[in-house]
């Protein structure tokens, strides 16, 4: 790919972005941007790209709060760690930067699970091990069942969350835990 490339796919991505502000749990505007076929070919392609962006942010995030889910492994064990509450800031300070993107791929997920649902679970996973609820060496399976209930909370919590009222801290490992356990 040539930078002439990077930057048209990069202008197709923000211009889908843009045009989703005004319907993000809308139908993706793929037929509406000039050489979006040309440059992904298909719309699974550019939400790819978008989930690949969104990645970029949460990590960006997760890496200046908590470090990345590469040092978990050498970490020290810590009960009383705050990971999970870091993590959760790290995730909901994504959103709030990026609603429209993240509107944009959870409105299509249902759409191309074959395509997203796998991008879902990688970051799922990445916020259980970060989050420090699931290890490296456990089976996948577990450690996503383990961040989609994690993503379930964060979700919610931030359904739940008063703009102006400052949020009550909780030990969300703790609450996973009980209900995820490990087997």
């Amino acid at each position: 790919m040539s930078w002439n490339d990077y930057y048209a796919r990069r202008k197709v991505m923000n211009t889908v972005l843009k045009l989703a502000r005004r319907a993000p749990g809308g139908p993706l505007p793929f037929a509406e941007i000039p050489r979006a076929e040309e440059l992904f070919g298909t719309p699974e392609q550019l939400l790819l790209a978008l989930y690949y962006r969104w990645n970029l942010r949460l990590l960006g995030k997760l890496r200046s709060t908590v470090g990345g889910p590469e040092d978990a492994m050498d970490a020290p064990p810590r009960e009383d760690s705050d990971n999970p509450e870091l993590v959760a800031q790290a995730w909901r300070g994504t959103v709030a930067e990026n609603p429209t993107l993240r509107a944009v791929l959870d409105s299509h997920i249902d759409v191309y699970p074959e395509t997203l649902v796998p991008a879902l679970e990688r970051e799922q996973r990445l916020l259980a091990i970060t989050a420090g609820l699931a290890e490296p060496h456990e089976p996948l399976d577990e450690i996503t069942r383990v961040g989609a209930s994690f993503m379930a909370l964060l979700r919610h919590g931030a359904d739940q969350a008063a703009p102006t009222r400052r949020r009550r801290r909780f030990p969300v490992g703790e609450l996973l835990r009980m209900l995820t356990p490990s087997g």
